[in-house]
């Protein structure tokens, strides 16, 4: 050991300093507000990204699309509001907003069934059945391009995520 504190292998050998930080080791656990960041930049930086193609190319915001996409996906192409809400992760308000956007432009109907009147839905129109058709491959061709950068982690990082997801959803 040099007067330094060092540890010296050689004259000539590199000396390489152990980080004080232990996290900031090449393979060494993440702190929690590392991953945290990452989650957070990844999420904001996909969906501007996407955002942005799916205004550009179709005039629909990501949250319409994704509206768009749940109303589609549903029986009979009709989602209830609460439905929807749930889904997108949206307060009534903001669903409310989202599918009246959606509804000025056409794409969707508001309808209360007579099962239940208290109920209201948003149907697809055909123009919005177009809309969402000619959207979904910009979105699922990007976001595909996008996390192909996962490379062979994919399956590890979709079944971690999932498990925070739930665990997040969980009341305690």
């Amino acid at each position: 050991m040099g007067d330094d504190g060092r540890v010296h292998l050689s004259e000539d050998a590199p000396v390489r300093e152990v980080p004080r930080d232990p996290a900031a080791l090449p393979g060494a656990a993440p702190r929690p507000a590392e991953t945290w960041l990452r989650i957070v930049q990844v999420h904001d930086r996909i969906t501007r990204r996407v955002d942005s193609a799916l205004h550009r190319r179709h005039d629909l915001s990501l949250t319409g699309f994704e509206a768009l996409r749940r109303i589609a996906e549903s029986p009979g192409e009709r989602a209830s509001m609460s439905e929807l809400a749930e889904a997108l992760g949206l307060s009534r308000p903001g669903v409310t907003s989202t599918v009246s956007r959606l509804v000025a432009d056409g794409l969707v109907l508001r309808e209360r069934r007579d099962a239940d009147r208290r109920v209201l839905h948003a149907t697809l129109t055909p123009a919005g059945r177009q809309r969402v058709t000619e959207a979904a491959r910009t979105h699922d061709e990007l976001v595909a391009h996008l996390l192909a950068h996962l490379g062979d982690d994919a399956a590890v990082v979709t079944d971690a995520l999932a498990r925070v997801s739930s665990a997040a959803r969980a009341r305690s």
